[in-house]
């Protein structure tokens, strides 16, 4: 390995991702992500885990295609679609728990009474 090549992005922790990913998170087929090889706009590696073969593509390739693709505001309200779901999530657990809290509180005020 050069000098050159460790400082590219193939080798920078979450510099890349797969194909099943990029669908996943930008929204994309198998056909595009495809179409945008044979362009030449997007550069990919083949990959395997565990014998299953995978393509893996450099995000900020991916993330320029899909802005160049959709537009801008595409992938700022995916994220801001994808950050208001997690604040959702949170809030459900933090919900759950004030639920259990509360029961036992009321566990305990019983048992003082007693």
């Amino acid at each position: 390995m050069s000098p050159g090549e460790a400082k590219s992005a193939w080798f920078k922790k979450g510099a890349t991702l797969s194909d099943k990913s990029a669908r996943k998170e930008f929204g994309l087929t198998q056909e595009e992500i495809i179409e945008a090889i044979n362009d030449g706009k997007l550069q990919y590696r083949i990959n395997n885990v565990f014998g299953n073969p995978y393509l893996k593509l450099v995000r900020s390739e991916v993330e320029a295609f899909v802005d160049e693709k959709y537009g801008s505001n595409y992938l700022k309200k995916k994220k801001i679609k994808k950050e208001l779901a997690q604040a959702n999530k949170e809030l459900k657990r933090l919900k759950a728990q004030v639920v259990t809290l509360e029961q036992r509180k009321a566990e305990l005020l019983a048992s003082l009474d007693k």
